[in-house]
């Protein structure tokens, strides 16, 4: 049951840095949510992390323990990608709700495991897909489906970072690698934009010099969509930092950058060209983490179903996999047709919104120069 004050008590599973820096400061800025809990094979985190939020530390080996222990209602799992499962499953058979980071998992064998222990059990499982909860975002697939800019037809992005040598990402081959942990950035971007799911993948991915990636540092992927739609983008992990995609349609176009990161002082931008003229639109700042998980703890406390589910996150999921078999053999991959999904909508992010309105900057619109 939540607390007395109507909040849903959090376990952290895992405390590296998203855990750090984005979810453990973002709960504090919800009204219906509260960390009791942190799972993590480093005792001086532990320490640190227990006293700074005033909660109970648990080692991984002590993980069923938490789950009988009656001190939490859901978990955050950021752990590395191929250790989701791992802690996905026990929590749903203890009837506890989990908000899984993406990537869902690194096979589709484990995604669909842990969709059904959710369906089985009757806990809640959401991927976290905080950009289902922020309002830039949102206003960019309301106005594609609201016709706008016209058909949707070609959709190009870039998403690269620097990853040191030493980090686990860089260490754990191709499921930890640039595809899995930020491919399904405009990978679930253009799903969303389209409406639609990729029908053919290609892929090409190289080792740039001196890189010492255990696999393919930098990777450009195409994806043929239905009704003769094409997208692609390209990720790295050796490359400066940048984020950016754009959106032709047959009457305008999205061009938006920053588009997929967070942090402080992050608002999602973009301009919109349509019929020649172009406008910045400049939305709120808001804590994307505190978004997400507000609305994950409203879907429990009211009984409703999270709009990122289990199936949202296997749908990426499928994708990457098809990736790496393109990147493998060196041919196109087809993919099974799967109907469209509801998109995100900002109607079921009320939450999100309601943190966005009370962000000191308000959503402007004006031409460029």
């Amino acid at each position: 049951m939540p607390t007395a004050a109507g909040k849903i008590r959090y376990g952290v599973v895992a405390g590296g840095s998203i855990s750090q820096g984005a979810f453990m400061p973002g709960i504090g800025q919800t009204d219906n949510s509260v960390i009791t809990a942190l799972v993590t094979g480093d005792a001086q985190k532990a320490a640190h992390l227990a006293a700074q939020y005033r909660l109970k530390a648990y080692a991984y080996e002590e993980y069923a323990t938490l789950l009988s222990a009656g001190e939490v209602d859901a978990v955050y799992v950021a752990t590395p990608n191929f250790r989701h499962r791992e802690f996905v499953i026990p929590a749903l058979e203890a009837g506890i709700h989990v908000l899984l980071e993406k990537p869902m998992g690194t096979s589709e064998a484990d995604c669909k495991a842990m969709i059904e222990a959710a369906n089985r059990l009757g806990a809640k499982l959401m991927i976290a897909y905080r950009l289902h909860c922020e309002p830039g975002t949102l206003d960019m697939i309301e106005r594609v489906h609201a016709g706008h800019f016209g058909d949707p037809r070609l959709f190009t992005s870039t998403f690269t970072q620097r990853v040191k040598p030493g980090n686990h990402r860089a260490q754990n081959g191709f499921a930890a690698g640039p595809v899995p942990d930020m491919g399904p950035y405009p990978l679930n971007m253009v799903r969303q934009l389209f409406n639609a799911e990729p029908i053919e993948v290609s892929a090409a991915g190289v080792h740039s010099p001196g890189s010492t990636l255990q696999t393919w540092d930098t990777v450009t992927v195409s994806l043929r969509f239905p009704e003769e739609r094409l997208a692609q983008f390209t990720v790295s992990y050796t490359l400066p930092d940048t984020e950016r995609f754009q959106l032709l349609g047959t009457e305008g176009e999205i061009e938006a950058s920053p588009c997929f990161g967070y942090g402080e002082g992050v608002a999602i931008s973009y301009r919109a060209t349509i019929g020649g003229e172009t406008r910045v639109h400049v939305n709120p700042i808001v804590d994307q983490f505190a978004g997400e998980t507000a609305y994950f703890s409203d879907c429990i406390l009211r009984n409703e179903m999270p709009e990122p589910d289990g199936e949202e996150g296997w749908r990426d999921v499928r994708v990457v996999a098809a990736i790496e078999r393109a990147l493998l053999t060196g041919q196109p991959q087809r993919l099974e047709p799967l109907p469209a999904r509801a998109f995100a909508r900002r109607r079921e992010q009320r939450r999100a919104f309601a943190l966005a309105e009370a962000a000191l900057m308000i959503n402007t619109e004006s031409p460029t120069e």
